[in-house]
């Protein structure tokens, strides 16, 4: 079965990029091998390259196995803490219900 392609835009693949950057630096604040947080969070190395260089091809699992493993699953909560745009649009159907 062939895979298919994301398709993922130029200012995503930044915000990826980025993401893998941070998740590198922190494995390496914490003197985490590669090694240990692959093993750790049951990916092989490859993988776990590819979370660090912020592949969209790898699965959101493997993100959150990787971060689970250097402590920072948690910090994935903050990305849908606040969702400014949805609670106005919810407003404005509010509003429009009412009248």
């Amino acid at each position: 079965m062939k895979r298919k392609k994301h398709i993922v835009f130029p200012k995503q693949q930044v915000l990826l990029e980025g993401l893998g950057e941070r998740i590198s630096l922190a494995r390496k604040r914490r003197k985490f091998t590669a090694t240990q947080v692959a093993e750790r969070a049951g990916i092989d190395r490859g993988t776990l390259r590819a979370v660090e260089q912020g592949s969209a091809s790898v699965s959101i699992g493997a993100y959150l196995n990787v971060l689970r493993v250097i402590g920072l699953q948690d910090e994935i909560k903050k990305v849908l803490e606040e969702d400014p745009y949805g609670r106005k649009l919810q407003d404005l159907r509010l509003q429009t219900r009412e009248k």
